[in-house]
Protein backbone atom coordinates (compact mmCIF):
# COMPACT_ATOMS: atom_id res chain seq x y z
CA UNK A 1 0.00 0.00 0.00
CA UNK A 2 3.21 2.30 1.13
CA UNK A 3 3.44 2.81 -3.58
CA UNK A 4 -0.72 3.90 -3.44
CA UNK A 5 0.55 5.85 -0.27
CA UNK A 6 2.59 7.52 -1.96
CA UNK A 7 1.28 8.10 -5.62
CA UNK A 8 -1.38 10.30 -3.84
CA UNK A 9 0.92 12.03 -1.56
CA UNK A 10 3.14 13.16 -4.42
CA UNK A 11 0.95 14.08 -7.14
CA UNK A 12 0.74 17.38 -7.18
CA UNK A 13 4.59 18.04 -7.25
CA UNK A 14 4.76 15.02 -9.88
CA UNK A 15 2.08 16.81 -12.13
CA UNK A 16 4.37 19.77 -11.77
CA UNK A 17 7.33 17.55 -13.24
CA UNK A 18 5.30 16.20 -15.78
CA UNK A 19 3.88 19.78 -16.80
CA UNK A 20 7.66 20.60 -16.72
CA UNK A 21 9.06 17.84 -19.18
CA UNK A 22 5.49 18.21 -21.54
CA UNK A 23 7.60 19.26 -24.48
CA UNK A 24 10.13 16.35 -24.21
CA UNK A 25 6.91 14.40 -23.56
CA UNK A 26 4.73 15.67 -26.61
CA UNK A 27 7.98 15.25 -28.96
CA UNK A 28 8.05 11.34 -27.61
CA UNK A 29 4.71 11.06 -28.80
CA UNK A 30 5.13 12.29 -31.74
CA UNK A 31 7.45 9.62 -32.89
CA UNK A 32 4.99 6.83 -31.43
CA UNK A 33 2.96 8.14 -33.23
CA UNK A 34 5.21 8.92 -36.91
CA UNK A 35 6.09 5.05 -36.08
CA UNK A 36 2.83 3.50 -35.65
CA UNK A 37 0.72 5.36 -38.37
CA UNK A 38 4.35 4.92 -41.37
CA UNK A 39 5.08 1.70 -39.99
CA UNK A 40 0.86 0.43 -40.18
CA UNK A 41 0.81 2.59 -43.60
CA UNK A 42 3.82 -0.31 -44.98
CA UNK A 43 2.19 -3.13 -43.17
CA UNK A 44 -0.50 -2.35 -44.93
CA UNK A 45 1.22 -2.68 -48.43
CA UNK A 46 3.10 -4.96 -47.36
CA UNK A 47 0.18 -7.04 -46.14
CA UNK A 48 -2.28 -6.19 -49.46
CA UNK A 49 0.91 -7.14 -52.14
CA UNK A 50 2.24 -10.43 -49.92
CA UNK A 51 -1.73 -11.75 -48.84
CA UNK A 52 -2.60 -11.18 -52.72
CA UNK A 53 0.71 -13.25 -54.01
CA UNK A 54 -0.42 -16.23 -52.19
CA UNK A 55 -3.69 -16.59 -53.46
CA UNK A 56 -2.26 -15.70 -57.02
CA UNK A 57 -2.27 -18.37 -60.02
CA UNK A 58 1.38 -18.82 -60.41
CA UNK A 59 2.96 -21.27 -57.74
CA UNK A 60 6.44 -19.33 -58.28
CA UNK A 61 4.44 -16.39 -56.63
CA UNK A 62 2.70 -17.94 -54.22
CA UNK A 63 5.95 -19.71 -52.98
CA UNK A 64 7.50 -16.76 -52.76
CA UNK A 65 5.19 -14.71 -50.63
CA UNK A 66 4.79 -18.09 -48.00
CA UNK A 67 8.68 -17.95 -47.53
CA UNK A 68 8.62 -13.69 -46.55
CA UNK A 69 5.46 -14.22 -44.70
CA UNK A 70 6.64 -17.40 -42.43
CA UNK A 71 10.09 -15.44 -41.98
CA UNK A 72 8.82 -12.13 -40.92
CA UNK A 73 6.28 -13.97 -38.68
CA UNK A 74 8.55 -16.65 -37.37
CA UNK A 75 11.30 -13.99 -36.23
CA UNK A 76 11.24 -11.98 -33.38
CA UNK A 77 10.48 -8.08 -33.20
CA UNK A 78 13.40 -7.19 -31.28
CA UNK A 79 16.19 -9.15 -34.19
CA UNK A 80 14.58 -8.05 -36.65
CA UNK A 81 14.85 -4.14 -34.86
CA UNK A 82 18.45 -4.75 -33.97
CA UNK A 83 19.49 -6.36 -37.23
CA UNK A 84 18.47 -2.96 -39.32
CA UNK A 85 19.85 -1.13 -36.42
CA UNK A 86 23.51 -2.58 -35.91
CA UNK A 87 23.65 -5.58 -38.26
CA UNK A 88 22.83 -4.14 -41.62
CA UNK A 89 25.81 -1.08 -40.95
CA UNK A 90 28.25 -4.03 -40.58
CA UNK A 91 27.96 -5.43 -43.96
CA UNK A 92 30.03 -4.69 -46.79
CA UNK A 93 29.26 -2.22 -49.66
CA UNK A 94 26.88 -1.37 -50.99
CA UNK A 95 24.82 -3.38 -47.93
CA UNK A 96 25.99 -1.91 -45.45
CA UNK A 97 23.44 1.05 -44.91
CA UNK A 98 22.89 3.18 -41.52
CA UNK A 99 19.47 3.78 -41.51
CA UNK A 100 17.94 6.46 -38.98
CA UNK A 101 16.64 5.19 -35.95
CA UNK A 102 12.82 6.12 -37.22
CA UNK A 103 13.53 4.37 -40.68
CA UNK A 104 14.59 1.45 -38.51
CA UNK A 105 11.20 1.66 -36.44
CA UNK A 106 9.22 2.41 -39.47
CA UNK A 107 10.44 -0.70 -41.52
CA UNK A 108 10.58 -3.21 -38.35
CA UNK A 109 7.43 -2.53 -37.72
CA UNK A 110 6.23 -2.51 -41.15
CA UNK A 111 7.78 -5.79 -41.70
CA UNK A 112 6.42 -7.60 -38.75
CA UNK A 113 3.04 -6.36 -38.78
CA UNK A 114 2.81 -6.99 -42.71
CA UNK A 115 3.66 -10.58 -42.50
CA UNK A 116 0.52 -11.26 -39.82
CA UNK A 117 -1.44 -8.80 -41.82
CA UNK A 118 -0.89 -11.11 -45.30
CA UNK A 119 -2.23 -13.37 -43.66
CA UNK A 120 -5.67 -11.78 -42.61
CA UNK A 121 -5.54 -10.40 -46.33
CA UNK A 122 -5.20 -13.51 -47.53
CA UNK A 123 -8.16 -15.08 -45.46
CA UNK A 124 -10.51 -12.41 -46.22
CA UNK A 125 -10.56 -13.02 -50.01
CA UNK A 126 -10.71 -16.74 -49.62
CA UNK A 127 -14.07 -16.11 -47.70
CA UNK A 128 -15.46 -14.21 -50.54
CA UNK A 129 -17.87 -16.40 -52.33
CA UNK A 130 -17.20 -18.64 -54.50
CA UNK A 131 -20.04 -17.21 -57.16
CA UNK A 132 -18.31 -13.88 -56.78
CA UNK A 133 -15.37 -15.26 -58.99
CA UNK A 134 -17.75 -17.20 -61.37
CA UNK A 135 -18.84 -13.51 -62.04
CA UNK A 136 -16.18 -12.16 -63.18
CA UNK A 137 -15.38 -14.97 -65.74
CA UNK A 138 -19.23 -13.90 -66.84
CA UNK A 139 -18.82 -10.33 -66.71
CA UNK A 140 -15.04 -11.63 -69.48
CA UNK A 141 -12.89 -9.47 -66.83
CA UNK A 142 -9.38 -10.33 -66.51
CA UNK A 143 -8.23 -12.14 -63.83
CA UNK A 144 -6.22 -8.93 -62.49
CA UNK A 145 -9.06 -6.58 -62.74
CA UNK A 146 -11.50 -8.97 -61.63
CA UNK A 147 -9.76 -8.82 -58.27
CA UNK A 148 -9.19 -5.50 -57.76
CA UNK A 149 -12.79 -4.49 -58.92
CA UNK A 150 -14.54 -7.51 -57.25
CA UNK A 151 -12.93 -9.29 -54.65
CA UNK A 152 -10.91 -6.66 -52.94
CA UNK A 153 -13.98 -4.01 -52.21
CA UNK A 154 -15.90 -7.27 -50.42
CA UNK A 155 -12.44 -8.83 -48.66
CA UNK A 156 -11.73 -4.99 -47.87
CA UNK A 157 -14.55 -4.91 -45.63
CA UNK A 158 -14.27 -8.31 -44.22
CA UNK A 159 -10.42 -7.72 -42.67
CA UNK A 160 -10.96 -4.29 -41.41
CA UNK A 161 -11.50 -5.08 -38.14
CA UNK A 162 -8.79 -7.69 -38.34
CA UNK A 163 -6.69 -4.89 -39.32
CA UNK A 164 -7.50 -2.74 -36.67
CA UNK A 165 -6.28 -5.14 -34.23
CA UNK A 166 -3.18 -5.44 -35.77
CA UNK A 167 -2.49 -1.79 -36.29
CA UNK A 168 -3.08 -1.33 -32.25
CA UNK A 169 -0.93 -4.21 -31.57
CA UNK A 170 1.47 -2.49 -33.52
CA UNK A 171 1.28 0.90 -31.51
CA UNK A 172 1.96 -1.45 -28.50
CA UNK A 173 5.25 -3.09 -30.38
CA UNK A 174 5.99 0.22 -30.98
CA UNK A 175 7.03 1.09 -27.37
CA UNK A 176 10.56 -1.46 -28.04
CA UNK A 177 11.94 0.87 -30.48
CA UNK A 178 13.70 3.14 -28.10
CA UNK A 179 16.23 0.36 -27.44
CA UNK A 180 17.01 1.52 -31.20
CA UNK A 181 17.50 5.30 -29.97
CA UNK A 182 14.30 6.43 -31.38
CA UNK A 183 13.32 8.72 -28.02
CA UNK A 184 9.46 7.58 -28.17
CA UNK A 185 6.64 7.86 -25.68
CA UNK A 186 8.06 5.07 -23.96
CA UNK A 187 11.53 6.83 -23.16
CA UNK A 188 10.39 10.12 -22.00
CA UNK A 189 8.21 8.31 -19.85
CA UNK A 190 11.15 6.62 -18.41
CA UNK A 191 13.12 10.02 -18.20
CA UNK A 192 10.02 11.03 -15.75
CA UNK A 193 10.11 7.52 -14.30
CA UNK A 194 13.74 8.84 -12.68
CA UNK A 195 11.88 11.95 -10.97
CA UNK A 196 8.50 10.60 -9.98
CA UNK A 197 8.49 6.81 -9.68
CA UNK A 198 6.90 3.77 -11.16
CA UNK A 199 3.46 4.44 -10.33
CA UNK A 200 2.99 7.64 -11.73
CA UNK A 201 5.01 7.49 -14.34
CA UNK A 202 3.56 4.24 -15.62
CA UNK A 203 -0.14 5.35 -15.28
CA UNK A 204 0.41 8.08 -17.33
CA UNK A 205 1.83 5.63 -20.31
CA UNK A 206 -1.46 3.69 -19.44
CA UNK A 207 -3.52 6.40 -20.19
CA UNK A 208 -1.08 7.61 -23.45
CA UNK A 209 -1.19 4.80 -25.51
CA UNK A 210 -5.00 4.25 -24.67
CA UNK A 211 -5.96 7.38 -26.00
CA UNK A 212 -3.83 7.16 -29.07
CA UNK A 213 -5.13 3.51 -29.44
CA UNK A 214 -8.78 5.20 -29.53
CA UNK A 215 -7.97 7.62 -31.99
CA UNK A 216 -6.83 4.57 -34.54
CA UNK A 217 -10.04 2.63 -33.84
CA UNK A 218 -12.52 5.63 -34.12
CA UNK A 219 -10.41 6.11 -37.55
CA UNK A 220 -10.76 1.94 -38.48
CA UNK A 221 -14.52 1.69 -37.41
CA UNK A 222 -15.15 5.13 -40.03
CA UNK A 223 -13.18 2.85 -42.48
CA UNK A 224 -15.14 -0.44 -41.69
CA UNK A 225 -18.79 1.72 -42.03
CA UNK A 226 -17.61 3.05 -45.49
CA UNK A 227 -16.39 -0.05 -46.93
CA UNK A 228 -19.43 -1.79 -46.11
CA UNK A 229 -21.84 1.36 -48.00
CA UNK A 230 -19.72 1.04 -50.64
CA UNK A 231 -20.89 -2.62 -51.06
CA UNK A 232 -24.16 -1.90 -49.88
CA UNK A 233 -24.38 -3.26 -46.82
CA UNK A 234 -25.02 -0.72 -44.62
CA UNK A 235 -25.40 3.30 -44.34
CA UNK A 236 -23.16 6.43 -44.97
CA UNK A 237 -20.77 7.26 -42.18
CA UNK A 238 -22.61 10.44 -41.99
CA UNK A 239 -25.59 8.58 -40.62
CA UNK A 240 -23.17 5.78 -38.52
CA UNK A 241 -21.59 8.19 -36.59
CA UNK A 242 -22.57 6.91 -33.48
CA UNK A 243 -21.01 3.62 -33.79
CA UNK A 244 -17.40 4.76 -33.97
CA UNK A 245 -16.48 4.09 -30.59
CA UNK A 246 -17.51 0.56 -30.91
CA UNK A 247 -15.04 -1.96 -30.86
CA UNK A 248 -14.06 -2.81 -34.58
CA UNK A 249 -15.98 -5.73 -36.30
CA UNK A 250 -19.17 -5.18 -33.20
CA UNK A 251 -22.58 -5.46 -34.82
CA UNK A 252 -23.20 -1.75 -34.77
CA UNK A 253 -20.19 -1.04 -36.47
CA UNK A 254 -20.71 -3.85 -38.79
CA UNK A 255 -23.97 -3.10 -39.62
CA UNK A 256 -23.30 0.50 -39.89
CA UNK A 257 -26.25 1.15 -37.30
CA UNK A 258 -26.87 3.60 -34.47
CA UNK A 259 -25.72 3.14 -30.65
Amino acid sequence: MEGVIGFFEKLGPNLEILVARMPQILDGIQATVLATVLGGLLALVIAIVFGIAQVAKYAAVRIAARIFVEFFRGTSLVVQLFWLAFVLPQLPYPFGWRLAPLVVAVLALGLNYGAYGAEVVRGSIGSVPRGQYEAISALSLSPMRGMFRVIIPQAWALMLPSLSNLWIQLLKGSAIVSTVLLYDLYFRVEQVRDQTGTWFAFLFALLAYYLIAWVIVIIMNALEVHAKHKIGRGPALSKSLGSLLRAPGSAAVAKGGLA
